[in-house]
């Protein structure tokens, strides 16, 4: 029972510690596991327990690479809709907590709550106003040059006027999401201070994805919230695998079908040749009516249908209806002549 510490020898020891007295010996570092670990060749990683990683790396890249197509979609849907050149890239893509989401966000802006069909909870569509109010005078006819962006909340008109453009977001949304689930979003509210909004708890893990929108000589930001919650029950089609596995199974059917039907409008270009041969140009020079052109080709052997130069057919040269017409005997081969 030597070895007991008593009340007085505890409180001389916190005594001790507080007056700094006691100083720390260096390496000293110990790792409790079920394993002997040497504290020289483990790694240890600081862990915040403020800021929880729910989302893996691998899960990351895969949301990563999921929004840069949605940034292209929405870039191609934006250039037309505003007939200007407009790029939309990921910026970054990063969890944190929705607290902080909230406190880098300008006030005021336009912050918008999204809904999607299949899933639960809310999500939030911030668009910065240095790119929004470029929009809305575009969309009225300015040229965007010397354009002053106003420190205040969107008006009604504005805000209607914005909304054409946050459903061409959410389309593009919507059609990125199409290889993880169908999912349908839409806007249910519009807001100017995001502090009044609160989704989540505020140290509830979300994922932002941040995208930046350029426009001729204008730049903005535009940032999608999605709650941990949220794309919980779709966590397992976001590895890497399962994902990229999935766009091959839809590649074969749906693209397969596009390209068809695309290809079966287009127009060829069609002609049997009766025979080949070579002549000088003098000869044909000397060419006139009722001349006759020697070919070694039999008259009896069947013509060649070319499909845009390329030999295809071996056909039979007729009347159809009143009309010339070829008939098509059999496929032509690469030792087929004319």
């Amino acid at each position: 029972m030597g070895d007991v510490l008593d009340q007085s020898d505890i409180d001389a020891l916190l005594a001790a510690v507080d007056s700094a007295e006691v100083e720390e010996l260096p390496g000293q570092l110990r790792i409790f596991s079920k394993r002997h670990r040497d504290p020289n060749t483990t790694e240890v990683k600081n862990y915040d327990f403020k800021r929880p990683e729910r989302v893996s790396k691998d899960q990351m890249r895969a949301l990563h690479t999921l929004h840069e197509s949605f940034g292209r979609n929405l870039g191609a849907s934006l250039s037309g809709f505003l007939r200007t050149i407009v790029e939309v890239r990921v910026a970054t893509c990063e969890q944190m907590t929705y607290a902080e989401f909230i406190s880098g966000l300008p006030n005021p802006t336009s912050f918008n709550l999204v809904n999607a069909t299949g899933l639960e909870g809310q999500m939030c569509l911030e668009v910065s106003p240095l790119i929004i109010y470029p929009i809305i005078d575009r969309l009225l006819g300015g040229t965007t040059q010397d354009l002053f962006i106003p420190q205040r909340p969107m008006t009604l008109i504005e805000t209607r006027i914005i909304y054409n453009v946050t459903k061409r977001a959410l389309t593009a949304l919507s059609e990125a999401w199409s290889s993880i689930r169908n999912v349908t979003f839409d806007v249910s509210t519009t807001e100017s201070n995001p502090q009044l909004v609160q989704i989540v708890p505020p140290n509830e893990v979300v994922v932002v994805i941040s995208f930046e929108m350029k426009m001729s000589t204008r730049a903005g930001t535009m940032n999608l919230c999605i709650p941990f919650n949220v794309i919980e029950p779709v966590m397992e089609h976001l590895s890497s695998q399962s994902w990229f596995s999935a766009a091959r199974n839809t590649k074969g059917g749906d693209t397969e079908r596009i390209i068809t039907g695309s290809l079966g409008r287009a127009a060829l270009e069609i002609r049997g040749v009766l025979a080949e041969t070579t002549i000088t140009l003098q000869d044909m020079l000397q060419l006139s009516v009722g001349d006759i052109v020697m070919t070694e080709k039999k008259a009896t052997k069947p013509a060649v249908l070319c499909v845009e130069g390329v030999k295809k057919y071996l056909v039979s040269v007729g009347q159809y209806k009143g009309k010339r017409a070829i008939k098509v005997v059999c496929p032509a081969s690469p030792s087929d002549r004319d």
